[in-house]
């Protein structure tokens, strides 16, 4: 049995972190979050919810009680390659511009096996930049 060297790109990270009860337009922020890079053809999305933190307000919101687990913290977490987060990041500035925050890491996709997983053997990559198919993240 022989083993492929994993292949790895450079990236960027792109970490949208809101409130679970904040809304844009009687829509979840993180649900606008995600519709908005699927419409911008990123490469995925996967949305995190938080058991326990703070933001502006100070408050800390847990989910051990009642009265303050309705706003946990959730985090959206989008890795693409750096121009394209970058050019995505004026299309989300609504959302977080009363409360929200982004944050930007830079990071390095590692993909492992053989192949990119498109089928036609070439090792290329698929539409979405990064040669792992639609909806590689989040699903």
């Amino acid at each position: 049995m022989t083993t492929t060297a994993p292949r790895t790109e450079r990236a960027l990270r792109l970490t949208v972190l809101v409130g679970e009860s904040d809304g844009w337009h009687h829509r979840p922020v993180f649900t606008e979050i995600v519709h908005r890079a699927h419409r911008a053809g990123l490469s995925g999305a996967s949305v995190f919810r938080g058991i326990e933190g703070f933001g502006a307000s100070s408050m800390i919101h847990t989910q051990r009680l009642l009265s303050l687990s309705e706003d946990l913290p959730v985090a959206v977490v989008i890795v693409d390659r750096e121009e394209r987060i970058r050019a995505f990041l004026p299309l989300i500035e609504e959302l977080v511009a009363t409360g929200g925050m982004a944050v930007l890491d830079e990071c390095e996709i590692v993909r492992f096996g053989s192949g990119d997983g498109d089928g036609d053997g070439d090792g290329g990559s698929q539409s979405n930049g990064f040669g792992g198919g639609e909806g590689e993240q989040g699903r």
